[in-house]
């Protein structure tokens, strides 16, 4: 990210006579130069298709960062370092290519490696990635000592000291991708591998680079100082890098604090002349603007950083809290410090004269001011907290940004070629390293930066306004006035106004309910102080809107003439208790009107039940009929209950997934079709499965509309951390260790924990036994019941609240394997695990016609084979949240039907076969 525009260029030098190689030197820019584009590609279509890639904000970081920024630095400092130097530029060729290719594939193994779980490719694409640096930094090394000394040497400093920090970077990368660490280390290597890569490699390159790029962005001469300045911040930002790595790997975040607070006073005396610079010359151009930008989003992650380190003594909460700070610094800072380098960089290595430049300058600036506003008003809005559905529109605004800077990049170097070719200029690429001066750019008239700021913000209203409309839930819905009210109009307005303020306690509002005198105007202060997201809805319609932790909002009722009712609309809250209640007092009638209880004036009407669309009593929608004797449609077919077979590994293992929230529509018997809040796409969740002393890192993805969480049974660890809900668009890594054998159940804590479980987020982990022995086929099936809304819609949280359920199932449909029935063959050994999920009802799994003689339930064999008694059992018996497995061999061929000797809820769909066929 640097210019092939030296320092005396700045300073006005005039134009040398065009070199002889200038064109192998522009080809081979464009050459190199078209891998940073690709990578840029990729980035913008990982993006895109994040929703169906494993480990997508990891995939989207290292495009960018390892892929796309890695090479574009590794290509401009070697050009810029023998520019600078005044030496002929050395860095092409054989060696050069080299460099790019083992950098390259390094990178492309470190990424392959993480998707497909394989920590060896890591490791080797780690190793080349480090290879390559190293390599360049002895080439930057060597070139330094065939220079004379230089007013801006100190520059090739810069770039030898970052890449002598990335290989450190990349050790540690490794290290993480290995798995197994224990306690807050994770957390602890995250930060410091993100320390070193951004603020060392990334953050030193930039640093040096700005030195002389910046005032020739500018197009005026670089303040005298400028060297001196630059000198002095390197030893500062090298202790400060040094004094925070340090303290993230050895002490407490508040004692790697002071290193960041070092690192930004370095950064203070490196910026210091460029601060003069822009005063000399304020930025006028987009590559002078994206750089300043960035250089603004730095300023601020680091502020944030270092605040951050400073409230806490826990590494974990570091984690959490400094997960929001990647998107700054790699789309705010780095991203466009990058697209504003390429943007000024590449009309000069097309070269083709003075005017060439310049047109190719204005092709890449294009509605400059309004790409600028769009790009910084969508991050500022990502890392806010607005509706999801509004970072989704701003994300989808960075992309196109992002897309159109690809497609303006693209087509300027066709056209600069294709008038190169005809023309047959010569570039602007000096030899030994003396390039021309860019020439002088065109004036931005006020009028159409000024025009193009508002067309930015227009864009981003209309994002705003579609993202809010498409998550309505989550924006405020007008309240009445006193004057269009019925309540209003029932009452004389005293001009007085009754205020409280209220909090969340637990699943209660504190207080509950409030004495307002008849014709007062209510204004409430909610001040969610709770764990999970939650709002105060009236029945007249007024709302605060949904609060997260912390939050706070205003409730404006009008003038109050009648007794309301108010709850929390969040599913299944109110059903909890979390209610409202309004007391009018000194009124002649008080009491609602049970006629006007269930809407308000305007004719909205709103969902009571907090069931997310679900039906109730007085819903006008049907629910949903459940009839056990319908037969499925043609094709239908049953999930598949084979279990995996168990790993020949000895070692412990490190089983690593992405898993993601989805809420999905789907049949759940014939004719019956709900939505279900499901964990990667399928209620039950997947089944994981491992030994004893395996480590399970599961990334989870909230990809719903509400807050979500998870709880693994099968791990011992406190839950605050990573048991806690995450909104909408966020995720959470979550570790444990199996210490215990057995089937676990994993599911949504979320409360209310039992409608989160009901509406389908429940999945089971299976933990093999210790010496488990081999059997012809394995089966699991997973038991829970159904409390049917509305057709299409949610689990009806009033049905949940008095275990009122209508279906009980295998699997997540009812009695599917009626018609698409488990396989075996006659004297074969079969082993079934079963997992009572509920959330309210019990299972007993028995199978008719067979015999069960293995039981093992609960972490223990209750029955085996050989046992004095000769015995077996009929059936096995698990309460809710319980497992287990039974084996069996069935003595002829045959329907076998399996069900739970509840018989009631066998008859409600807990119903399916095993069809034995002959040996």
């Amino acid at each position: 990210m640097t210019t092939n525009l030296s320092p005396s260029a700045s300073s006005g030098s005039a134009p040398k006579p065009q070199p002889p190689g200038r064109s192998s030197r522009t080809s081979w820019h464009l050459g190199v130069n078209a891998i940073v584009v690709v990578w840029l590609a990729l980035f913008a279509a990982v993006g895109t298709a994040h929703h169906f890639l494993p480990h997508a904000f990891w995939l989207l970081v290292h495009v960018l960062l390892l892929g796309a920024v890695t090479t574009a630095i590794v290509i401009w400092s070697g050009h810029f370092a023998a520019s600078v130097l005044r030496l002929p530029e050395a860095n092409r060729g054989a060696p050069a290519a080299l460099r790019l290719v083992c950098l390259n594939a390094g990178a492309v193994g470190v990424i392959g490696g993480m998707l497909f779980e394989r920590w060896y490719v890591v490791l080797a694409g780690g190793c080349l990635v480090a290879a390559a640096v190293t390599a360049h930094a002895v080439w930057l090394l060597r070139l330094m000592r065939r220079a004379l000394p230089g007013r801006f040497s100190m520059t090739v400093r810069y770039y030898v000291a970052a890449s002598a920090l990335l290989p450190v970077g990349a050790a540690l990368g490794v290290v993480m991708a290995r798995g197994g660490l224990a306690g807050d280390l994770p957390e602890r290597l995250r930060l410091a591998h993100e320390t070193v890569n951004l603020l060392g490699w990334v953050g030193l390159t930039v640093a040096g680079t700005l030195i002389t790029l910046w005032p020739t962005m500018l197009r005026t001469r670089v303040v005298d100082g400028a060297e001196r300045a630059g000198r002095a911040a390197l030893p500062v930002l090298l202790a400060g890098l040094g004094a925070a790595v340090a303290g993230t790997l050895l002490g407490p975040p508040p004692l790697a604090a002071p290193g960041m607070l070092v690192y930004a006073a370095g950064l203070v005396v490196a910026g210091r002349p460029w601060l003069r610079e822009a005063r000399v010359k304020a930025p006028r151009s987009y590559a002078a603007w994206s750089v300043a930008a960035g250089c603004g989003w730095l300023a601020g992650s680091l502020t944030v950083l270092a605040c951050v380190l400073l409230s806490t003594s826990s590494w974990i909460t570091v984690g959490e809290r400094t997960s929001l700070l990647t998107a700054p610094l790699a789309a705010g800072w780095i991203a466009q410090v990058l697209l504003g380098a390429l943007s000024f960089l590449v009309p000069v290595v097309l070269g083709g004269g003075p005017a060439a430049v310049r047109a190719a300058t204005a092709g890449l600036e294009r509605a400059w001011p309004a790409r600028l506003t769009v790009t910084n008003a969508a991050l500022l809005l990502c890392v806010l907290p607005v509706p999801s559905m509004v970072r989704v529109a701003c994300s989808g605004l960075l992309l196109v940004m992002l897309l159109f800077f690809l497609v303006l990049l693209t087509m300027t170097v066709v056209r600069g070629l294709r008038e190169r070719r005809g023309a047959g200029q010569g570039a602007a690429v000096a030899a030994g390293g003396e390039p021309v001066p860019a020439p002088a750019e065109a004036p931005a008239r006020p009028f159409r930066v000024l025009g193009g700021v508002a067309l930015g913000l227009a864009v981003m209203m209309l994002a705003v306004a579609g993202g809010g409309a498409a998550d309505v839930r989550s924006l405020p819905i007008l309240e009445r006035s006193a004057a269009s009210g019925a309540d209003g109009d029932a009452v004389t307005p005293t001009g007085r106004t009754t205020r409280i303020a209220v909090t969340v306690r637990g699943m209660r509002f504190s207080p509950s309910s409030v004495d307002v005198p008849a014709g007062n105007r209510l204004v409430i202060t909610l001040r969610n102080t709770g764990t999970d997201t939650h709002d105060l809805v009236l029945e007249t319609g007024a709302r605060t809107g949904r609060l997260s932790p912390g939050e706070k909002g205003t409730l404006d009722a009008g003038v109050v003439g009648r007794d309301l009712e108010g709850w929390c609309s969040m599913v299944g809250h109110r059903q909890m208790g979390m209610v409202f209640t309004v007391h009018v007092t000194g009124a002649s009638g008080s009491a609602s009107d049970p006629g006007d209880s269930g809407t308000g004036s305007g004719g909205d009407t709103h969902d009571h039940s907090g069931a997310g669309g679900t039906s109730s009593a007085t819903d006008d929608t049907a629910a949903s009929a459940f009839d056990p004797m319908a037969e499925p449609a043609a094709g239908v077919t049953a999930r598949d209950a084979r279990l995996p077979s168990a790993t020949d590994e000895t070692e412990p293992q490190v089983h690593k997934r992405t898993i993601t929230v989805k809420e999905v529509t789907r049949d759940v018997a014939p004719g019956v079709r709900q939505k279900l809040w499901t964990f990667d796409g399928t209620a039950p969740g997947p089944v994981l499965r491992g030994r004893v002393g395996d480590t399970f890192e599961i990334t989870l993805v909230n990809d719903g509309s509400i807050g979500h969480s998870v709880d693994f049974h099968a791990g011992s660890l406190a839950p605050d951390g990573p048991m806690r809900t995450i909104g909408p668009g966020e995720s959470l890594t979550y570790r444990f260790t199996a210490t215990r054998s057995g089937v676990w159940m994993y599911h949504c804590s979320t409360m209310p924990m039992s409608l989160h479980i009901a509406n389908g987020m429940f999945g089971a982990v299976i933990i093999d036994p210790p010496g488990l022995s081999p059997v012809d086929r394995e089966y699991v099936l997973v038991q829970s019941e159904f409390y049917l809304g509305k057709q299409g819609g949610t689990a009806d949280a009033a049905k949940v609240n008095a275990k009122d359920y209508d279906m009980v199932a295998f699997n997540g449909y009812a009695s599917q394997y009626d018609h698409d029935p488990l396989t075996a063959k006659a004297g074969e050994r079969v082993r079934i695990w079963v997992l009572a999920a509920g959330p309210n009802q019990s299972s007993a799994f028995h199978v008719v016609g067979g015999q069960f003689d293995t039981v093992f339930r609960e972490g223990a064999y209750e029955l085996r084979p050989g046992d004095s008694q000769s015995g077996g059992a009929q059936v096995l018996d698990l309460a809710p949240a319980s497992g287990g497995f039974v084996e069996l061999s069935f003595p002829e061929a045959g329907d076998y039907p399996f069900v739970t000797h509840v018989m009631s809820d066998a008859e409600r769909g807990a119903h399916g076969v095993v069809r034995v066929g002959e040996r």
